[in-house]
């Protein structure tokens, strides 16, 4: 029961904290990616050199909807929106989500990271071989994002073993 209570306790104070850093580093994003599609000459504190620049990523066809959805919804669709949205409503549904014990809750947040992680490795992919270029702010959600896929795991671990007790 004790060692429930530690890991529940450090559960609390993690997810907050890495739904708390993916909040903060996708409204970056979108500042960064707004900035910098504005005018040419805006230099982003994360870009670093040539092959070290987030919003060289950001501003990328692969910066808006995966570089997927504006090709099937059209480019100028609502759905259509820069990937750092997509984080925003991530990280808070992670936070908001998890306030809930219920079932539908654990499953939803399983899910949902599962889908964090196949994005990030689809986007990991783009950001070495198809920009080949390094984006802290980008490889910075992506490890984010395997964290609370690890937290999601163990929460979905603890439900089963509640309910075979």
């Amino acid at each position: 029961m004790m060692m429930m209570m530690a890991a529940g306790t450090a559960t609390g104070v993690v997810r907050p904290l890495l739904c708390g850093l993916g909040l903060a580093l996708s409204l970056y994003a979108l500042r960064v990616e707004e900035a910098a599609s504005r005018g040419a000459g805006y230099r982003a504190a994360c870009d670093l050199s040539a092959s070290v620049s987030c919003s060289k990523v950001f501003t990328s066809r692969w910066g808006k909807g995966f570089g997927l959805v504006g090709r099937i919804f059209g480019d100028n669709s609502i759905v259509n929106q820069p990937n750092s949205v997509y984080g925003v409503v991530f990280y808070l549904l992670q936070l908001v989500v998890s306030l809930s014990s219920s079932r539908v809750a654990t499953l939803f947040l399983a899910l949902s990271s599962l889908v964090s992680l196949a994005g990030s490795l689809y986007l990991a992919y783009v950001l070495a071989f198809e920009l080949t270029d390094l984006c802290l702010v980008c490889v910075t959600t992506y490890a984010l994002n395997i964290g609370l896929s690890v937290l999601n795991y163990h929460r979905v671990r603890a439900r089963h073993k509640d309910k075979e007790q």
